[in-house]
């Protein structure tokens, strides 16, 4: 059961997002599915939510490229970190391209039942990501200026 929960996560990253393929997510994700994301006021539910955030993702970043770096698998839970890269080529919550690369990291717990996901919690580093983009200044380059 461990393997499979973590076939589905590296599934989900490199089938779906690093590959492209949107409609993995009608494999992966049950139809009631619900993600929390601190970064998100509200979560996002079902399969058009989570394919809806893919395509705002890929279009701000269309080279974006996630690496699993760890995963823990316990139950029907299973834990992934990974990093990220990216060029901002896209709008990205009204910051017009930057054509920046970035990199990014985070952890996803996603809870599995009958096969599918049904519900994740996701804690990744959106600060960081909006330094880099230059959209939110650094500590570093405030005490250097």
């Amino acid at each position: 059961m461990a393997t499979d929960n973590k076939e589905l996560a590296r599934r989900l990253y490199e089938e779906l997002w690093n590959k492209r393929r949107l409609e993995a997510a009608d494999e992966l994700l049950s139809p009631d599915y619900v993600s929390h994301d601190p970064q998100s006021p509200t979560a996002l539910k079902g399969l058009e939510g989570y394919k809806h955030a893919v395509r705002y993702y890929l279009n701000a970043f269309p080279d974006l490229h996630f690496t699993i770096e760890d995963q823990i698998c316990e139950g029907d839970t299973v834990v992934t970190r990974w990093t990220s890269t990216a060029t901002h080529k896209g709008d990205l919550a009204g910051i017009p391209a930057t054509g920046r690369r970035i990199s990014n990291s985070g952890i996803i717990c996603h809870r599995v039942k009958d096969g599918k996901f049904v519900e994740s919690w996701s804690n990744w580093d959106v600060l960081g990501m909006m330094q880099q983009l230059g959209a939110v200044p650094s500590r570093a380059r405030d005490k250097a200026a």
